[in-house]
Order: structure tokens, then C-alpha cells, then sequence
């Protein structure tokens, strides 16, 4: 018990001896206490800036790594891991070089070996990782050296520009698109003031084509103002509507024309509008201006394919029903018409082709121009059929440009005596003095006149188209008027031994003398050649029965013979041409010309061969009958002969 109390006396002397000891310690070093409470306050300090900085660490809106110069992430806080796309496990066993893109590589490398030389304070650089999904993240990268004790040398703060280099990229792409396009109109892209000179503070590439003037020469009328570009005549008004325009609000669109560079007009389109400030205030003008030269011509030459003619140039039969709306009016009373038509125009096409034909056409146009007067309109209603509307004109008057019309075609015919027709035009006439009375009566009035005037032209017409038709048929093939004539006199003896009628036989002296009229549309060359005839050459020299019946069949006088025209080549036998008729299918008429014509043709001089005798002759057509002629004809010509 005594033990315990001693253990118990003691313990406690011992601890007023510590406490004693504590109590001399204080009071001997006062100013401890001081220390240690300030201690005490700077650890405080010390633990809000960590907290501060671990706050700001961890919330940082920006990447932030610490890295060592073997490569490595040794920290790094949640953003910098989420824009790297990878955790901190991840960024401590791998090199910041295995994630950054290899387009950027060598320059980071470059710069980091630097830093560790000290060679430089930091760097910052824009680069590229690859985040684990092969996804590319773009960053703006600064590094910074640490001078610190441990593995720590270095601050790595990165910020996520992805979608600022790709709006970028998007910025470029879209100028560069614009740009393209801008170099690609077809035409000049402009801004400019709405001033009296338009002057311009942006024109494209496309000025120079345009206008043959460099971008840079409009450019703040530099050498000169867009407006000393417009034609003169189109100025005021271009002015007045782009007043218009920009008091509504509304688009602009007009065409006019340009003066380029090298004097050249050119037809331009310009569609533009104004660009406006919040108070309603014009602040520019922004628009486009095309070529439309090429345009304007193709518009011109079918509006002149609309109203013209154009084998003869002359106005066509739409214009003039169109026009003569305006012309039937008080002021042009009297107004008066003559309708003409050319006499023979189808037989001319028939015998020697169109061409000839729109020849003929092309001559009487330039006639009746040469003829009529500044105000009179000429036009070619159709075919052969002339219009000539004549304002302000007596029908006296009218029959006296008549009478000229008609003197100067008989001029031409005399001047051209080697020409197989006579150029001649049937006219009448008629006048509108009351505007009461419907002009189409006045057409009709003179196309009666015309029509009566054709009547009493055509006989004596056909009558000397057909003796120029024989003239020249003598005189470009090797027919003669001798062979005519015999073949005229032999021809009617078989007929007559025949029995036929007389009017079979007139009809078959007739069919001799013209049995080959077709030949004048045949070509000179062709006619006359002394050689064999080539493939082709026989295949349009077969052609001329059928020229010749179609030029009988416009001669009323020698209608009746065109089809024995159009059979005078073919054979009994079916072989001959144009239709391979055969036996009595073929004219009567025609069978009796194919023996006389060929026993005539082995009997006379050919440039290609001389005449056979008589009996030679004969001995052929024998051979031939049955097959080329007929042999109840052949009997009766081997009588006569």
C-alpha cells in the first residue's frame, strides 16, 4: 500500500518538477511563444494557397500538366487530361510525342531540346494531338520551365482551338470559295457609291474582260468612273431607274451598252441593290454586270429570221400582216398595194432545180428594190408572190411603179439573151382611200387585177419560155434541129402505118421535137463528155425524163405529152428507166420514139463514135427486138426503111 503511495507521491513530484521545468523554460525564453504562433499563422497561409492552387488546378478552364524532360505527364488536372482525351494513368506511362500528331512533331521536338538547353525561356506553338479515337484535337501549347528540386522542370498549359481553327478553316475555305467564284462570274462583280459617277470601291476580276479596263483603274475612278464606260445614250436613264429602284427597295435589272477599252460596243445585263444603313440611308450599291453581246445578236437575227426573208432579204409575210395594222390609218391615205407574181417560176424550178429558181427570186427582189421608194415596204408574201405596201400614194402612182417594174425586167431579159427564159412578173393594184372599207378588200381587189394580168401574159409566156427552151436544148446537147425533124417525119410514118388519130399524131410530132426537153437542167459538161459515163454520171443523166415531164406538166400546151416524156427510156423487156415498165404498160407513143430515136442516134456522127450504115443499123434493131423494142413496132419500121 505504502509502495503505491510512494509510486503515487513520486509520480507526482515528478510532474511538478516537468511542469516547474516548463514554467522556468517560458520564462526564461518569453519570446517562443511569439514565434511559434506566427509559425503557427504562415502554415495557415500556406494551406489556403495550396487549396487556392489546388482550387484553380482542378477547375481550370485550361489544360495544365507537369512534365519531366524524359517526356512524361507527371500531373495533370481534368481538363487537360479531357482535352487530351486520355487519363493520368495513361499520360504517366506514355510520351507526349506517341499523341502528338506527326505533322507537328519535329517542330515541338525541335523546341523541347532547346528548352532542356536552356537555349530558350519557353515556347508556345499550335499543334495537333490524337486523342485515342484517332479524333485530331487542335491546341494552343505554352511551356514554361520550373526550377524546383524535384523531377518537376517544366509547366505545360494547353487550350483547346479546335473549333476556332475549324471556323477559321471554314472562313478560308468559304473566301476561297467566294474568290473562286468572284474570278469565275461571267462578268464583273462591283460596289460603289451612288454617285453621278458610280464610282466603284470594289470591282472583280472579270472587269478586265469586260470593259478591257484593269479592276485597279475603276477603283476610286483611279483613271476613270464606270459611268465614262456607258454609252452616252444610255445614261440618264440607267440614272432615273436606279433612282427608282432604291426609293422602293427594290432590285435593279437593265441592259445598255458599254464602251470597252478598245472602242468596242458591247450589250451588257446589270442586276444589282442597294446595301442600306439602320436609318434607311444608302450606303452603297452592290450588283453584277454580264456580257450579253452574243445574246443580243442571236435575239437580233431571230427577230430579223421573224420579219425576214431570207433568200431575198425582204420582209416576210408576217411582218406585213403585223405592220399593216399601223399602216391602216388617216395618215397614210392613200395607201395603196401592188401584189406581183413571177410568171414561170415552177417551170424554171421544174426544168433546171431550185437553185435556179431562188436565182430568179433573188433578181426580181433586187429589182423591185432598186425600184421602189425609201418609204415603200417590199415583201415577199410567199413562193413567187410579192407585197409592195405604198403609204401616202395615188393609185395612179402605183401603176406607174408598176410600168417601171415591168420595163426593168424586160431590161434584164434583153440584157441576158442567154438566158432559157424571160424574166417577167404578172402586178396588180388597188388603193385605200376610206378608212370605212376593210383592207383586206384592197388586197383582194389588187390580187384580181394581178390574176387578170397573169391571164393575158401566159400564152404568149409559155409560148416564147418554150421556143427558148428548144434554143437552148440545141444548143448545150448533141440534138439538133435536123434530128428533131427527123425524127418527127419517121416517127409520124409509123404512126400513120398504125392508123392512129390525128390527134395521136400531133401529139407524137410533138413528143419527137421535145422528147428530151428534160436535158436542159442536165449538167454541159455531162452532156457533151466524149467518154463512157462513170456510175454516178449515169444516175444523174437518167434523171432527165423526169425533169422533162415536169416541166411539160407546167406548160398547158405540153401537158398532154408529159407522161410519154417520162417513158421515152424504157425497154420492152422491163429494164430500161425511170419506172422498169415493161410491154403495152409503156405509151404506145413512147415505144414508137425509143426505135426511131435509137435507129436516128446508131445513124448519125456521135463525138464519141461514128455513124453506122443503114444496114448495120437495122441488123441492131433486129437484135434488140423483144428485148428493148417492141416487135410489132420493129416490123413496121424495117417496112418503112
Amino acid at each position: 500500500m505504502n509502495n503505491i503511495q510512494l509510486l503515487a507521491g513520486g509520480s507526482l513530484i515528478l510532474i511538478l518538477l516537468f511542469l516547474m521545468l516548463i514554467y522556468l523554460i517560458l520564462r526564461r525564453n518569453h519570446g517562443l511563444t511569439k514565434v511559434i504562433t506566427e509559425l503557427n499563422s504562415k502554415v495557415e497561409k500556406l494551406e489556403e494557397k495550396e487549396y487556392l492552387f489546388r482550387t484553380l488546378f482542378e477547375q481550370s478552364p485550361m489544360g495544365i500538366s507537369f512534365g519531366n524532360y524524359q517526356d512524361n505527364v507527371l500531373d495533370a488536372n481534368p481538363m487537360y487530361e479531357k482535352i487530351i482525351g486520355r487519363p493520368l494513368e495513361d499520360l504517366n506511362a506514355m510520351s507526349w510525342r506517341e499523341y502528338t500528331h506527326p505533322e507537328d512533331l519535329d517542330k515541338d521536338v525541335d523546341m523541347a531540346e532547346k528548352l532542356k538547353r536552356q537555349e530558350i525561356d519557353g515556347y508556345t506553338l499550335v499543334k495537333r494531338y490524337i486523342r485515342p479515337d484517332q479524333s485530331i484535337v487542335w491546341v494552343n501549347m505554352t511551356i514554361a520551365p520550373l526550377k524546383l528540386k524535384n523531377d518537376l522542370n517544366h509547366l505545360c498549359i494547353v487550350e483547346d482551338i479546335t473549333e476556332r481553327v475549324r471556323a477559321e478553316e471554314a472562313l478560308q475555305e468559304s473566301n476561297r470559295q467566294n474568290a473562286m467564284l468572284l474570278s469565275n462570274l461571267p462578268g464583273m462583280a462591283y460596289r460603289c457609291k451612288n454617285d453621278s459617277d458610280w464610282t466603284m470601291h470594289f470591282v472583280s476580276e472579270g472587269c478586265l474582260d469586260l470593259t478591257g479596263y484593269h479592276p485597279d483603274s475603276l477603283i476610286h475612278n483611279k483613271v476613270l468612273a464606270f459611268n465614262d464606260i456607258i454609252a452616252p445614250q444610255f445614261r440618264e436613264a440607267i440614272r432615273e431607274k436606279w433612282t427608282k429602284v432604291l426609293q422602293k427597295h427594290e432590285m435593279f435589272k437593265d441592259e445598255y451598252i458599254i464602251i470597252t477599252a478598245s472602242g468596242e460596243n458591247k450589250w451588257v445585263l446589270e442586276q444589282g441593290r442597294g446595301v442600306y444603313k439602320e436609318n434607311g440611308e444608302i450606303e452603297a450599291i452592290e450588283g453584277l454586270i454580264i456580257d450579253i453581246t452574243d445574246r443580243k445578236k442571236r435575239e437580233e437575227e431571230i427577230s430579223y429570221l421573224n420579219y425576214h426573208d431570207v433568200l431575198t432579204g425582204l420582209y416576210n409575210r408576217r411582218f406585213f400582216d403585223e405592220i399593216i395594222m399601223q399602216y391602216d390609218n388617216k395618215q397614210y391615205y392613200p395607201l395603196s398595194v401592188i401584189i406581183g407574181d413571177i410568171n414561170g417560176l415552177k417551170l424554171i424550178n421544174d426544168a433546171l432545180g431550185h437553185t435556179e429558181g431562188d436565182r430568179i427570186l433573188v433578181i426580181m427582189a433586187n429589182i423591185l428594190k432598186n425600184i421602189c421608194r425609201a418609204q415603200d415596204l417590199i415583201v415577199r408574201a410567199g413562193g413567187d408572190e410579192f407585197y409592195i405596201l405604198l403609204p401616202n400614194t395615188e393609185y395612179d402612182e402605183a401603176e406607174k411603179l408598176m410600168k417601171k417594174i415591168q420595163q426593168s425586167c424586160n431590161e434584164y431579159t434583153k440584157e441576158t439573151k442567154n438566158e432559157i427564159y424571160n424574166l417577167s412578173i404578172s402586178l396588180g393594184c388597188a388603193a385605200k382611200v376610206d378608212q370605212k372599207v376593210d383592207f383586206k378588200v384592197v388586197i383582194k381587189d389588187a390580187e384580181d387585177n394581178m390574176y387578170r394580168d397573169k391571164l393575158l401574159q401566159n400564152k404568149s409566156f409559155h409560148s416564147l419560155i418554150l421556143s427558148s427552151m428548144k434554143t437552148t436544148l440545141f444548143a448545150k446537147s448533141q440534138e439538133t434541129q435536123e434530128h428533131a425533124q427527123r425524127l418527127v417525119e419517121l416517127s409520124r410514118a409509123i404512126g400513120q402505118k398504125m392508123k392512129l388519130s390525128e390527134k395521136e399524131l400531133n401529139a407524137l410530132e410533138i413528143l419527137s421535137a421535145l422528147h428530151d426537153i428534160g436535158k436542159i437542167g442536165i449538167s454541159d459538161v455531162l452532156l457533151n463528155k466524149p467518154d463512157k459515163l462513170t456510175d454516178d454520171e449515169w444516175i444523174e443523166m437518167k434523171k432527165h425524163p423526169e425533169i422533162g415531164y415536169r416541166i411539160a406538166m407546167s406548160i398547158p400546151e405540153l401537158a398532154p405529152i408529159a407522161e410519154y416524156i417520162l417513158c421515152h427510156h424504157e425497154r420492152f423487156d422491163g429494164k430500161g428507166y425511170p419506172q422498169g415498165l415493161q410491154k403495152d404498160a409503156i405509151p404506145l407513143l413512147s415505144r414508137i420514139l425509143t426505135i426511131v430515136d435509137a435507129y436516128d442516134a446508131m445513124t448519125s456522127d456521135r463525138s464519141y463514135r461514128k455513124a453506122l450504115s443503114k444496114e448495120q443499123a437495122i441488123e441492131e434493131i433486129k437484135r434488140c427486138s423483144g428485148s428493148q423494142f417492141d416487135p410489132e413496132i420493129v416490123k413496121i419500121l424495117l417496112e418503112i426503111l
